[in-house]
């Protein structure tokens, strides 16, 4: 039996949604619980969310420390560095 490409594009699709690391690189994130703020190089949309011209990788903190390689930016979330500065 031949699956059609549309079934198989579609597959692929949902593959991202089923990974359990949090971190996604995200154009528009939102904001946590009990920030009103932003993150760096975010946007406030002035509802729920926060928009970015750039793709960041990004994950919550959880209120923890960001993990080596991620830096604090704000808001309750950690930014994959890239380059080793930002």
């Amino acid at each position: 039996m031949q699956k059609s490409p549309f079934a198989l594009a579609a597959g692929l699709m949902a593959l991202p949604l089923l990974t359990t690391d949090p971190a996604l690189a995200q154009k528009r994130i939102p904001k946590l619980p009990g920030y009103n703020e932003c993150p760096l190089g975010y946007v406030n949309d002035l509802k729920q969310h926060c928009n970015s011209p750039i793709y960041y990788e990004v994950r919550p903190t959880n209120g923890k420390p960001c993990l080596s390689g991620w830096m604090n930016i704000g808001a309750g979330y950690c930014k994959k560095k890239t380059l080793g500065i930002f």
